[in-house]
């Protein structure tokens, strides 16, 4: 797998529960300026319209040889899962109140677009701080492990 982009607000902002890879449908100008590493998944979400997952927001540039042909940048793309998968996701999401967020962009050996979904519980302000904390800790440690 070739990751091409990350969110990296995602383990920040929010405690991850699960992780799925569902497909994403795509156009031809779309995956073209995949390829050259055109995407952000900052701010992007994902939701449910008639009983289908969307993502919303995720940023795929527009491609520089595209002519009339070419893409909105930001409008909503269809995600790929099998319907078990899609029914556990609408239960969490509607009943226990959990975000569905994109957290890897990546294309497989097929050339295939794949985006990693997860489920995830937002932090409050003190959690944050917490996690900052501890990534300061750890990198100060590693600090003097190297010394």
């Amino acid at each position: 797998m070739n990751i091409i982009a990350k969110n990296k607000k995602a383990g920040f902002e929010y405690y991850i529960i699960d992780r799925y890879t569902a497909g994403i449908v795509l156009t031809g100008t779309e995956i073209k300026s995949i390829r050259d590493g055109k995407v952000s998944l900052s701010d992007s979400y994902c939701v449910f319209k008639n009983e289908e997952l969307f993502v919303k927001n995720m940023h795929i540039a527009e491609y520089k040889h595209g002519n009339i042909y070419n893409h909105e940048a930001k409008r909503d793309r269809k995600l790929l899962l099998n319907k078990r998968e899609l029914k556990k996701l609408r239960i969490k999401n509607v009943e226990q109140g959990i975000t569905i967020i994109p957290t890897k962009f990546l294309v497989n050996e097929k050339g295939l677009a794949k985006l990693e979904i997860a489920t995830a519980k937002g932090k409050k302000l003190y959690d944050k701080r917490e996690t900052i904390k501890n990534k300061d800790l750890t990198r100060e440690s590693d600090r003097k492990i190297k010394i």
